[in-house]
């Protein structure tokens, strides 16, 4: 009988491709990516292109900015040799941003993860330091309705105590239904291999890929 510890020590480490950078609905229509595929989602300045360049084991594959809210396009990053991308999406929640440009995101993120049959689950990214905050409520919430996995990631553990981390795993239990975040730090590299299994185990190519039915939910 093989030993499953080693076959998983066999396997080799990940790494990362950008694959494309949509910017508009139109563009989003003509993507033609039918590869398994995992959101990435969260509020601005939640550190999701740090997270993505510790998941890279790269300093510079995704843009890192000290202004929330400066990605405005959707990623596309293919996860080799796993063969599933990782999307990269715009954050939400920066009131800077004007109401026109903040709904035209709305729309893009909104019509990805309801149209993409491809998509497997959402990595939701959750700010270890701050309150619970209605938007991510939404976003999860959004995708429950779709039938749509989520993996909770609580970001920036570095800069929380351990107890904050463990009282922030808690209430995000609880708001999933039991499914347990993982806390990471792009910094210290705390998490960073057991959210890569996650990802991996959600974007293995054989499994079944999730409903997307839409209903009356929305991300705005």
């Amino acid at each position: 009988m093989t030993d499953p510890s080693a076959e998983k020590k066999k396997r080799p480490e990940p790494t990362l491709e950008l694959l494309a950078t949509l910017y508009t609905l139109e563009q989003l229509e003509a993507a033609t990516h039918d590869m398994p595929q995992i959101a990435l989602a969260g509020r601005s300045n939640v550190g999701k292109s740090s997270l993505i360049n510790a998941l890279a084991r790269r300093k510079k594959l995704a843009k890192v900015s000290s202004e929330p809210g400066k990605t405005r396009s959707v990623n596309l990053f293919e996860v080799k040799p796993d063969g599933f991308c990782l999307t990269d999406l715009p954050g939400y929640g920066y009131a800077r941003r004007g109401h026109e440009e903040r709904r035209n995101w709305a729309a893009l993120i909104q019509k990805y993860l309801e149209e993409t049959r491809s998509l497997r689950a959402l990595a939701l990214l959750i700010d270890c330091r701050i309150p619970t905050q209605e938007s991510d409520r939404v976003m999860a919430d959004f995708a429950k309705a779709h039938h749509l996995p989520v993996i909770a990631v609580l970001t920036k553990a570095d800069k929380c105590t351990l107890r904050e981390r463990s009282a922030q795993q808690k209430t995000w239990e609880r708001i999933l239904g039991g499914a347990k975040p993982v806390v990471v730090s792009s910094v210290t590299r705390l998490g960073i291999d057991e959210l890569w299994e996650r990802l991996r185990a959600a974007g293995a190519p054989e499994e079944s890929a999730p409903s997307s039915e839409s209903d009356e939910s929305s991300v705005n």
